[in-house]
């Protein structure tokens, strides 16, 4: 199938898990993610009425994505990846939606920049729900008062929480936790599901879903 055949697949899969889940229809936002795939790959997807896309890497997104976005205005392009402090300042400039804050220095790093560029991203709490050691994300336990520190501290808009389950893992009580955490810290946004496990994520209360293989296929192998 097609890369427009595949994306039409997911939009009708998530129209119809919206229905099941008795949500409003287009209350669940399809992130593309298309890392490790190029331009003349990304571009069936844009032709097919798709906006918002995500990336891993601030280098590759700044190698593919100005140009792209010269031919598309309004295209919205996402961090998903762990993001270090020195690179904040390109993830400002590139971004418009960042899921993997997880620290003060990256949120005091992302404050000073927006400041700096005079650009206001919106922001997702990255939480390690597995706790697992070679995954990035704050603790389940300190979520709530991160979010808070982040508002209080930092001056960031922070409007949701974003997860990866363990591999290995039913990602269902990680969703549920991760909802649950999204109430006691008062936002909304919940970034979680992707090609496997979308369906289970919007049930759960998703607000913003990633896909990337059941749209783009199988990933290039080179070093994502």
């Amino acid at each position: 199938m097609s890369v427009a055949d595949n994306l039409a697949e997911i939009r009708n899969r998530i129209a119809r898990a919206e229905r099941i889940a008795g949500r409003a229809a287009g209350s669940v936002t399809l992130v593309a993610v298309s890392k490790t795939f190029a331009a003349e790959e990304i571009r069936p997807a844009i032709a097919s009425g798709q906006r918002v896309f995500g990336e891993n890497r601030v280098q590759e997104a700044k190698a593919k994505w100005p140009a792209l976005r010269a031919e598309t205005a309004d295209v919205e392009l996402h961090l998903i990846g762990p993001l270090q402090s020195n690179k904040a300042a390109e993830a400002v400039e590139l971004f418009d939606v960042i899921h993997t804050v997880d620290r003060d220095k990256i949120a005091a790093a992302l404050a000073a920049e927006m400041t700096k560029q005079g650009r206001r991203l919106r922001l997702f709490v990255q939480v390690n729900t597995g706790l697992e050691a070679q995954k990035a994300g704050i603790d389940p336990r300190e979520a709530v008062a991160f979010v808070a520190r982040c508002r209080e501290v930092h001056g960031l808009a922070v409007e949701g929480l974003m997860c990866i389950p363990p591999v290995e893992d039913a990602p269902g009580p990680h969703f549920a936790l991760l909802a649950k955490m999204a109430r006691e810290a008062g936002v909304v946004g919940l970034s979680m599901g992707m090609s496997s496990d979308f369906e289970t994520a919007i049930d759960l209360g998703a607000t913003h879903v990633r896909v990337g293989s059941a749209i783009f296929g199988v990933r290039p192998k080179i070093g994502s």
